[in-house]
């Protein structure tokens, strides 16, 4: 079976399924804390660059899926629609309201740490680009975020293993390369210290409360993926196999059996679309982290094809899918390790 490639005709897709949706205000789910009657305002009004997409941690990672399309494809038809969506939203006023609104007690927690690692990660795609206006502007958003993670983390004494929006072990992966793009060795040391302390004694992992009915994240394998981000390969081997040690044997074999979704037009069931296809992103990450000629690289690669084709399919079958899925079949098939 052939791997899936992101094409420039497939990247032209989900750039126009991202630009339908990233200016779209309604319907909108707020994650927004009212300390008076002057809080009570529109998504636009509150979030002025990242207002669509149905809530805003989708709206950011939306973006960052439009940075990555548009350096892959500089050229595609889609780009220069790209290019004037973020001229538009990356302005220096703009900017400075999303940081504003971070500045208010009630939004200490906003977004922890989903929306953290996701504003890390588009902030680090835009350092990317040969355009560099878009990734000053964004700069001081990135840095209360950063900021935020580096308050945060020493105050957590326990990791959230979710397969939701509050896994650290996400959050901790994503700003990874944010610390790697900025050169923030400090950041990255506070980062591997963290999962080291949260993780670094997990073994024979036996992933039972895999798939919950609204995950869209794999607690198992993202974790596995958070620690191949941050620890050196003769340091995360030796861990991987004693947190997954029978994966030559297909166990736990939950991991390996892509999820079933019933209603997608149902938000929480709508999430295990996506569990399928991040954990189609981890297992291949994980595949190209074991040495060549691994009896196990296979046998990853080929749940990472079995989740991408479950997951796929489904980009664009209703709405709340739709505003954000596409992000993640990127990750799946185009993630740079």
């Amino acid at each position: 079976m052939s791997e899936t490639i992101l094409t420039e005709d497939l990247a032209v897709r989900f750039a126009r399924i991202a630009l339908g949706h990233v200016g779209r205000e309604y319907p909108n789910k707020p994650d927004h804390v009212l300390a008076g009657p002057q809080d009570a305002r529109t998504p636009r009004e509150l979030h002025p660059v990242f207002f669509g997409s149905y809530d805003w941690h989708s709206c950011v990672h939306s973006y960052w899926m439009l940075a990555r399309l548009l350096r892959r494809y500089p050229a595609s038809e889609a780009a220069d629609d790209i290019r004037t969506l973020f001229d538009a939203q990356f302005v220096t006023e703009k900017v400075a309201a999303e940081c504003a609104y971070l500045s208010a007690p009630t939004a200490r927690g906003f977004k922890r740490p989903y929306g953290w690692g996701w504003l890390l990660k588009l902030a680090t795609e835009l350092s990317l680009l040969d355009e560099t206006r878009w990734r000053e502007r964004i700069a001081p958003l990135a840095a209360i975020f950063a900021q935020r993670f580096r308050d945060f983390l020493p105050l957590a004494t326990y990791p959230v293993r979710v397969g939701t929006h509050f896994n650290t072990a996400f959050g901790l992966r994503m700003a990874a390369d944010y610390a790697a793009a900025t050169l923030d060795d400090a950041f990255d040391a506070l980062l591997r210290e963290t999962a080291l302390r949260w993780y670094g004694a997990d073994q024979d992992c036996p992933a039972w409360g895999e798939p919950s009915g609204d995950d869209f994240q794999s607690s198992a394998l993202i974790e596995a993926e958070c620690m191949r981000r941050l620890l050196a390969p003769g340091d995360f081997l030796p861990w991987f196999d004693r947190f997954l040690p029978r994966l030559a044997q297909r166990a736990p074999a939950t991991l390996f059996r892509p999820a079933t979704v019933t209603d997608r037009s149902d938000g929480k069931l709508a999430h295990l679309d996506g569990l399928n296809l991040s954990r189609a992103w981890c297992w291949r990450a994980l595949a190209g982290a074991l040495p060549e000629g691994d009896a196990g690289r296979p046998i990853l690669q080929d749940a990472a094809r079995g989740h991408l084709d479950a997951g796929l399919p489904h980009i664009a079958s209703d709405y709340m899918g739709e505003h954000w899925l596409a992000s993640f079949a990127v990750l799946a098939i185009d993630s740079d390790g």
